[in-house]
Formats: structure tokens, C-alpha cells, sequence
């Protein structure tokens, strides 16, 4: 899969809570540089940032990355790496690629490959990943994201009956509320995707969905027109940057 797989860093400097996000200095190096280099260690293909941004471009280029630039009309994170996708790739060749948020300074390169082994199954449009929720408030945060599913084995991808320590769901529903109900674990899913080629091409030319545009969740669309994401349960859950705060929490996890 190695030879066949992008890792696509959607960036731009528009971010209204924490504006030039990607640009972000954490010990002398911009975030989205320390994203760049977690991509490059997980060592599962070529890694480029897809950017409308000069400066984003320049600060990769001066690290020895590939930036390619894309429009600044985009929407989505989905978009801009499809349209560089086009850009590096016209003949077909990516097979897989994984979208990866360039928010992510402190994220564990492992994550990555996780991301990717539900694509082994020819079944799967999509994966992502998700990690169960060990803390009480965040069963009711409407800013962690919740992924419903039914276990699956992880090798054929059929449902599973040992439920009890679920490796990979069969992703049934994404929700900002507290799901499902009644007694067991909840799972607060990780904004990582891998996508077959010809699954990205298929959902970035859909038009948003009734219930993406309900629970603003972008993965909802690919729900909705029938198609499967996998998710992999992982033990842990990288800060996502979002906001002041979050910076200086990241800040003090990767320098101290």
C-alpha cells in the first residue's frame, strides 16, 4: 500500500477561533510543520500539504516537504486535497489517501497506518478512527464527536459477536449527542480519514446531506449515499488545536 498511498494536509490561515493556525509557533517551529513531520514518520507513502497559503507553502519547502498549492474557493479540508490529488497525481496511479488535519501537532504517527488498515478490505469506502471515551463530560459534549457502530472483524469486516473490546465498527452514525444510550462504551471519533481514490472521487462531487448539514458533520454525506466507513478503535485521542488554550497545552506536552 506503501507505493500507492498519499497522506494529503489540508491548511489554510482562515480559522476564525485561532487565526493562522497552521503558522502557530510551538518551540520555535509552526504547527503545521510538527503535523508534517508525524505524517513523514508514519512512513506509509508521500506526504504533501495542500494549502491556498504562501506563507504555509514557504515554511514547508524550507523543511525539504511538498506543498501544492490548491484555490482558496474550498470549503472542506475534502476538496482542497482532491484538487491537489489532480494536481500531482493526473494518471491514476494514488490509490489510497489519507486525509489528515493539519491541527494535529501531537499526534502519534502509529495513528496514521491505523487509519489505513480498514482499506484492506475491498468492502470499505472509507476509514477513520475513534477512541472510547473515558471521561465523563465528554459524553455530553457536544464538541466531541460520537461514532456509533457495530463491531466488525477486523479482517473480513463482518459483524462481530465478541463485543467486548472492539478493535474495528462498522460505522453506523456520527452524532454531536450522547449515543448511543443505555449502558456500555461511547466513542469520541477522531477527524482522520482514509479514503480509496475512487471513494473520494464519489463524495466530493455529492452534495452536502440533510443530516450533514443538521449535525454539521461532513462524514454524514458518505453515510447518507451508502457508503461504508470503517472506524478502529485506538487507545488514544491527539489534542486537536482549536483554540488558545489548546495551543498552550500543546505547547507544554511537546516541549516539556
Amino acid at each position: 500500500m506503501v507505493r500507492k498511498t498519499l497522506v494529503a494536509i489540508p491548511a489554510r490561515l482562515k480559522a476564525t477561533r485561532l487565526p493562522d493556525k497552521p503558522l502557530a509557533d510551538i518551540g520555535g517551529t509552526p504547527m503545521i510543520v510538527h503535523v508534517w513531520r508525524r505524517a513523514v514518520a508514519a512512513d506509509i507513502g508521500r506526504v504533501i500539504v495542500a494549502t491556498d497559503s504562501a506563507d504555509i507553502a514557504s515554511v514547508i519547502a524550507a523543511v525539504g516537504g511538498e506543498a501544492v498549492m490548491t484555490r482558496d474557493t474550498h470549503s472542506t479540508g475534502s476538496d482542497r486535497i482532491h484538487e491537489a490529488l489532480g494536481a500531482i497525481d493526473p494518471g491514476g496511479e494514488i490509490e489510497f489517501i489519507v486525509n489528515l488535519q493539519g491541527d494535529l501537532p501531537t499526534l502519534e504517527p502509529r495513528l496514521i497506518k491505523d487509519c489505513l488498515a480498514p482499506l484492506r478490505n475491498a468492502v470499505v469506502d472509507i476509514a477513520t478512527l475513534a477512541a472510547e471515551i473515558r471521561e465523563a463530560s465528554e459524553r455530553s459534549n457536544p464538541n466531541v464527536v460520537k461514532a456509533v457502530g457495530t463491531p466488525v472483524d477486523e479482517i473480513t469486516g463482518t459483524p462481530c459477536d465478541d463485543v467486548r473490546v472492539p478493535r474495528r465498527l462498522r460505522a453506523l452514525y456520527f452524532t454531536r449527542a450522547t449515543a448511543p444510550t443505555g449502558e456500555g462504551p461511547l466513542y469520541h471519533h477522531i477527524g482522520i480519514y482514509g479514503y480509496r481514490r475512487a471513494a473520494l472521487e464519489r463524495f466530493v462531487n455529492l452534495p452536502p446531506s440533510p443530516l450533514e448539514r443538521r449535525e454539521r458533520l461532513e462524514q454524514l454525506r458518505a453515510l447518507e449515499n451508502g457508503m461504508r466507513i470503517d472506524v478502529m478503535v485506538v487507545e488514544t485521542v491527539p489534542l486537536g488545536v482549536d483554540t488558545p488554550e489548546d495551543l498552550e497545552r500543546a505547547r507544554r506536552l511537546l516541549l516539556d
